[in-house]
C-alpha cells in the first residue's frame, strides 16, 4: 500500500502545510524509503537549506537523522523527538495502515527548548566557515517541548484520521 492510497497527494501537501502554518516547523511526508513524497518546502530557518545543499550535509545530516529516527518509529509504532547532528529538533510519526507501516511525517528546523546548534560538527561535515554557519543560526527559532508534544499530538490524532476514513470509505465503495 502506497501514501497516495489513502490520500491523494495534494490532500498530504495540505497536511504539510497545514503543520507549517499551525507550528513554523518544516514538514514533509516521506515513503517507506525515506523519500518526500511532495516538492512542497517551507525552511523553517536559514542554517537548515545550506547544509542540504551540500552532499555531505544531505547525506550525513538530514537523512540520517531521517531514516535513523523513522526506523526506531516503525519499529515501535511510535513517535520520535530528538535532535539531529547539527543540534535542530527533528521529530518523526510513523503512518500505519492495516498493521503495515507505510510511510512518516517529518517536522524539523527549530531548537529545542534551550538547544543550540553544534557549529563545529556542522563546519566539520560541510566544511562551512563557523562564523558563517553562526550568522545563519543566530535567528533559529526555538520550541518548547510541551509544544512539540501538541504537534506530535495533532499529527497523530490527524493520521489516524485519515487512515479511518480510507477504511471508511473503502467500506462504501464495496
Amino acid at each position: 500500500m502506497e501514501l497516495t492510497d489513502i490520500l491523494p497527494l495534494d490532500q498530504w501537501v495540505e497536511f504539510e502545510k497545514e503543520i507549517v502554518r499551525r507550528t513554523g516547523l518544516d514538514s514533509n511526508v516521506f515513503d517507506t524509503n525515506g523519500v518526500r513524497i511532495s516538492d512542497y518546502r517551507k525552511w523553517a530557518n536559514r542554517l537548515c537549506p545550506a547544509i542540504k545543499a551540500t552532499d555531505r550535509g544531505q547525506s550525513f545530516i538530514c537523512a540520517v537523522a531521517h531514516m535513523n529516527l523513522a526506523i526506531i518509529a516503525q519499529n515501535t509504532g511510535k513517535s520520535v523527538i530528538e535532535e539531529c547532528d547539527a543540534g535542530i529538533l527533528k521529530m518523526v510519526v510513523p503512518i500505519f495502515a492495516d498493521d503495515a507501516f507505510i510511510g512518516a511525517v517529518g517536522a524539523c528546523g527549530l531548537l529545542l527548548d534551550d538547544g543550540e546548534v553544534d557549529t563545529f560538527m556542522v563546519h566539520k561535515t560541510i566544511d562551512m566557515d563557523e562564523a558563517k554557519i553562526e550568522n545563519l543560526a543566530e535567528d533559529i527559532g526555538s520550541i518548547a517541548m510541551r509544544k512539540v508534544e501538541t504537534v506530535r499530538d495533532y499529527i497523530e490524532t490527524r493520521l489516524d484520521e485519515i487512515v479511518r476514513n480510507r477504511k471508511t470509505d473503502q467500506n462504501f465503495q464495496n
